[in-house]
């Protein structure tokens, strides 16, 4: 206790409270000021160089991302020309769509119409004639009959001769025609918009065959009319004449590298392929396409000659047995010649066999072209070929080799193939 008291008065005292505040003071220091060194001209010139190169190289990298904006934006807006002039060929193809269409139905209605006012006009005269043959006597008058057989006569004669001149039926068949193939392309090309971008060389591929289908099948009937009555049969060519085999596969088959599902067993089908078409459906189509020709040239000739022979008899009726005769069969025949004809639609099927031996052409041409291109990546590819083939001929894959290995077979035993290539057409 005593300890603690004099600790206190220790700690109390003013003298050690003076001594204390002492010990504890700090003086204060002085300002010193420290001086940073100039750089040296070296150093300051490195630095200017590194600044300059820094400029320079982002100046570069603004120079070459412009430079590739402006390669974007050129090639998208040459992509969008190319896709612009894709879309104004398929208008046009919807265009003539529309125009085959109606061309075709107001053709077809001339055949019924035309064929059903000249056998109304034949078997008129003709009525008219037999009743001046069974009302002739000795002392009357058949003036006014015989003038109007005679003048009925002739007026189907002349409408029959440029009936058969223009072949309703067979124009309409070829419209009909046009319009399918026409739609094709139109497909073909809806499908290049929906799979890829197109290219320069798509559109002067469909412009190609565009107007190839034109030419193939016109619609004018004076100058560019087809000949409707040709020496001997030929079948119908609606495709481009030449075609670029490189930009076609380019389109399809572009940064391919290898065999594009071609190998040596499917080249040797599509030949196989193509010999039983050549010799089996070709020259099926090549023969009745030229029966059908003589069959209609000999109706085209035969309608307007006995209408004819009926209208120079309708004034000698009533003045022997023998004009009225002849007037009457021949108008009876010519209504049967005409009816057969044109409601036969002979002009149609030749133009239908003149189609098909067509669509066969244009597979020879398309599986030669294809076989004859060497490198198998400017081909469309094998195996899409082999399907299409297959669709178009109305067969299945393994029907198709089937087919090939009976061509085969056969023309290693020296024998013809008992089989046609299409089973569609």
């Amino acid at each position: 206790m005593s300890a603690l008291q004099t600790s206190s008065l220790i700690f109390s005292s003013p003298s050690y409270s003076k001594r204390t505040n002492a010990a504890i003071h700090v003086p204060k220091l002085p300002n010193v000021r420290f001086t940073v060194p100039k750089q040296s001209s070296l150093t300051l010139t490195k630095q200017l160089v590194i600044e300059e190169l820094n400029n320079l190289k982002q100046g570069f990298n603004t120079q070459n991302d412009e430079s590739n904006n402006g390669r974007h934006h050129n090639a998208t807006a040459s992509t969008s020309a190319i896709t612009a002039q894709l879309y104004a060929i398929l208008e046009a193809v919807n265009d003539r769509v529309e125009m085959h269409d109606n061309i075709g139905q107001q053709r077809d209605n001339w055949n019924t119409l035309l064929l059903n006012s000249i056998n109304m006009i034949t078997l008129t005269a003709t009525t008219i004639a037999g009743v001046a043959a069974a009302a002739a006597a000795p002392g009357t008058t058949l003036l006014a009959l015989n003038v109007s057989s005679t003048l009925l006569f002739s007026a189907a004669a002349g409408i029959l001769l440029v009936m058969n001149k223009i072949q309703p039926s067979q124009l309409a068949e070829e419209q009909r025609n046009a319009s399918r193939l026409l739609r094709n392309i139109k497909t073909q090309i809806e499908t290049v918009l929906a799979l890829r971008s197109p290219t320069e060389f798509d559109v002067k591929n469909f412009m190609d065959k565009v107007l190839s289908l034109d030419k193939a099948y016109p619609l004018p009937l004076l100058g560019a009319m087809l000949e409707k009555f040709p020496q001997q049969y030929e079948p119908a060519t609606w495709w481009p004449s030449k075609r670029s085999p490189k930009g076609q596969n380019e389109s399809f088959q572009a940064g391919k590298k290898s065999n594009n599902g071609w190998n040596e067993t499917l080249e040797e089908e599509m030949r196989e392929v193509i010999q039983v078409v050549k010799t089996k459906d070709r020259e099926d189509y090549e023969r009745l396409g030229n029966l059908v020709l003589k069959i209609n040239k000999a109706l085209a000739i035969s309608g307007p000659l006995l209408t004819g022979i009926a209208a120079v008899s309708s004034p000698f009726v009533g003045h022997g047995a023998w004009g009225g005769v002849l007037a009457v069969t021949a108008g009876a025949l010519a209504s049967a010649v005409n009816a057969f004809q044109h409601g036969g639609q002979v002009g149609m099927v030749f133009e239908l066999y003149r189609n098909c031996g067509g669509a066969f052409k244009l597979v020879e041409e398309e599986i030669e072209a294809t076989i004859a291109e060497e490198n198998f990546e400017r081909r469309v590819n094998g195996e899409l070929f082999k399907l299409k083939l297959a669709l178009k001929l109305g067969r299945s894959l393994s029907q198709l080799d089937e087919l090939a290995a009976k061509s085969a077979s056969s023309r290693a035993n020296g024998t013809a193939i008992d089989e046609f290539a299409s089973k569609l057409i």
